[in-house]
């Protein structure tokens, strides 16, 4: 059949154009248009990121371990003196700091501490004195299936009464088992004969910076809240007492969460919150643990005589700075330098002496002073240890027979109080920018000048301490000093050591003798 050319150009430009259409379709995703059909759109975006693991598993096998513990206490009204120490924070040391970390930290009342609750529960008059009332909250957990658990000292101090709260909502009395303020933990034993979820202590020496974490506790009273963070150090000393230790964490912690656990991603308890840095008072990511491996010794301890037990050498130490370091001769500032061993202390009758730097126990290395009293607090009393000591440029062994730690800290004092005199003759010694007379017993040299420009301004020295020895030899005179540097600087020393006594308690200083 023949077609008319008109009629073959309109055709073939038809074809052309339907194809065109199909190509652009094509291209735009978008399927062939055809009549009377609706067009086929692209699917949805989507990403194939690898699957990250969750805490679910962790949270679901661990929560009914966690419990919420309610403090009560019969209290008779107190009067405001205005001291300031209604909180029952009195025994703390007066370092702001660390009172604001228990304060911010502690739960008050049934419903999770509101603000001023810690304040209304002296004389608060719409309630009877007959009857135990809320006086703090906290968290905890069971450590054995018979209902021993664990939280802090701090939660149940002023309790005479303790409810424990499981996951599921039951509550059960718990009765105090013991307490050890030193590291602020305590052991609670609930009544009955239920069986209970419990959790186990973790390595936490294989614990890494950085390693995830999951805290579960009982912040303002919610109960079985959970939050998840890392391990931000380890090591933390917040001046809360002599065995300092904590890790740091940023999982969210709050007022409640006190006594609660921080689990690794095993289930098991790598830390016990404590404490908190909070300038706002709310949760600011800094969060401190009692870790495992001091709380399970602790724990074990209260459990077997409620109470705990800690060796004591007797000493009092600080710690061994660089240029101390340089003054004895050391290679690294490593240790603990004995400042002054107590008359009564095991220490000083086994021979260890003022100036000596402690730098092993038993053979493990000590780093400093917190170190050394972690290592002797971890013995029993009467338990014998070898002391290693460096002394006039060498490292001896002493034999020390430990004693008991006494019930609060003991300071050393000299059987006889010092007194500087007023100098006839100030004597100066120029190269250290000292001024210094003799004492009024002849014992030692009285600092009556310091110069403001000078090292020993530096490192503290002040008019009316005592220079007492320098490089352990005592000091009677301008001229024993002179000496001591002498020998110093023949020795290749940059430094001499110097004992140095204020208001009874000694301590160590490190002067140049000679520019490094």
């Amino acid at each position: 059949m023949n077609v008319a050319p008109n009629s073959y150009s309109r055709t073939r430009k038809r074809l052309l154009a339907a194809a065109a259409s199909i190509a652009v379709a094509g291209a735009i995703g978008v399927g062939a248009l055809t009549s009377g059909t609706s067009p086929v759109l692209a699917d949805a975006v989507r990403v194939e990121a690898p699957q990250v693991q969750g805490f679910a598993d962790v949270v679901e096998r661990v929560s009914p371990a966690v419990v919420s513990v309610k403090v009560k206490a019969k209290i008779q009204p107190t009067a405001d003196d205005g001291s300031g120490d209604q909180d029952g924070f009195d025994n703390l040391p007066n370092n702001p700091q660390l009172r604001r970390f228990f304060k911010e930290f502690r739960g008050f009342g049934d419903q999770g501490g509101q603000n001023d609750e810690g304040h209304r529960r002296f004389g608060h008059r719409d309630r009877g004195n007959d009857q135990p009332r809320p006086v703090a909250q906290g968290s905890g957990f069971f450590i054995s299936e018979d209902g021993y658990l664990v939280t802090n000292n701090h939660v149940v101090e002023e309790g005479t009464a303790f409810t424990v709260v499981t996951n599921d909502g039951k509550e059960f009395d718990a009765k105090l088992v013991g307490t050890d303020p030193r590291t602020d933990l305590a052991v609670l034993k609930v009544e009955g004969g239920d069986k209970f979820t419990y959790v186990d202590f973790a390595d936490d020496s294989k614990v890494r910076v950085g390693d995830w974490v999951v805290a579960v506790g009982n912040p303002f009273g919610l109960g079985g809240t959970v939050t998840a963070g890392i391990v931000s150090a380890r090591g933390r000393d917040i001046g809360a007492g002599p065995y300092d230790d904590f890790l740091q964490i940023d999982a969210s912690v709050n007022r409640g969460n006190s006594g609660g656990p921080t689990f690794n991603l095993n289930g098991q308890v790598v830390g016990i919150n404590t404490a908190i840095f909070s300038p706002s008072g709310g949760s600011v990511g800094i969060a401190f643990d009692i870790p495992a491996s001091t709380a399970k010794q602790v724990v074990e301890d209260l459990m077997k005589s409620g109470a705990v037990q800690r060796g004591w050498l007797g000493v009092e130490i600080q710690p061994v700075t660089s240029d101390i370091a340089e003054s004895l001769g050391l290679k690294s500032n490593n240790g603990a330098l004995v400042s002054s061993a107590q008359d009564d202390g095991p220490g000083k009758k086994a021979g260890i002496t003022a100036g000596d730097v402690i730098t092993q126990v038993d053979g493990k290395d000590v780093a400093s002073p917190k170190e050394l009293a972690r290592l002797i607090g971890a013995y029993s009393p009467g338990k014998s240890v070898d002391v290693t000591v460096w002394r006039d440029g060498k490292s001896q062994a002493i034999k020390v027979d430990l004693g008991k730690l006494p019930a609060s800290d003991k300071q050393a004092s000299n059987d006889q109080q010092q007194q500087p005199a007023a100098p006839a003759k100030p004597d100066t010694l120029a190269d250290l920018g000292l001024t210094v007379t003799k004492s009024e017993n002849g014992k030692g040299l009285v600092v009556t000048d310091v110069d403001p420009d000078s090292a020993a301004a530096d490192r503290g020295i002040q008019p009316g301490d005592i220079i007492t020895a320098v490089n352990s030899n005592e000091v009677n005179g301008t001229e024993d000093v002179t000496k001591a540097m002498t020998d110093a600087v023949k020795s290749g020393r940059k430094a001499v050591l110097m004992q140095v006594t204020r208001d009874n308690n000694n301590r160590f200083v490190a002067l140049p003798v000679a520019k490094g």
